[in-house]
């Protein structure tokens, strides 16, 4: 049986992780955002936000790990799997903050696919910044149509989830599968 791989997205702040976190206490398989592992590695070797200082290193430590995820998805027996992020999202990062990179991120999107895209709107009441999100509430409206159109421009519709309490979210996402 061929494993459905299903991505949660959206801007920063968004509750993905939240939504990620909801799906497990259900049952369900989930593989968590990477980005903050990668960020607390670089700052254990002395670079503060490795995305702003070195933003393609950061960004392929990213997709290393996004490929890696994808490929443990696909070997799981668990259907659905709920992935925080996707392929894509590196590449929306990338054109948000105007870095230049290299075929191979375009070819991974290509190569790597999913079932489905989920993707959560900037809600302000629910946005909080931390030691890894340095971005404002204003960026995550403006990410958030980059990932829309990152992953338009690879074949997907991305459903938008409504603003809701988590087990709406989560009911609304499980519904649409």
């Amino acid at each position: 049986m061929k494993t459905i791989r299903i991505i949660i997205t959206g801007g920063p702040g968004t509750g993905k992780s939240s939504i990620i976190r909801h799906l497990e206490k259900e049952g369900y398989t989930c593989l968590h955002e990477i980005s903050r592992q990668v960020t607390l590695e670089a700052q254990k070797q002395g670079i503060d936000q490795l995305f702003l200082e070195k933003p393609l290193l950061f960004s392929e430590k990213l997709l290393e790990g996004r490929i890696q995820q994808y490929r443990e998805a696909t070997m799981l027996k668990e259907n659905p799997v709920f992935m925080d992020r996707g392929i894509p999202d590196v590449l929306a990062y990338m054109e948000y903050y105007k870095t230049e990179y290299p075929d191979f991120f375009s070819e991974a999107c290509e190569k790597f696919t999913y079932h489905k895209v989920f993707i959560l709107p900037p809600w302000e009441e629910i946005y909080q910044s931390d030691n890894e999100r340095y971005e404002s509430y204003t960026e995550s409206l403006r990410i958030s149509l980059f990932l829309e159109n990152t992953y338009k421009n690879y074949g997907y519709t991305p459903i938008e989830v409504p603003k809701a309490p988590i087990k709406e979210r989560t009911k609304f996402i499980i519904d649409h599968i």
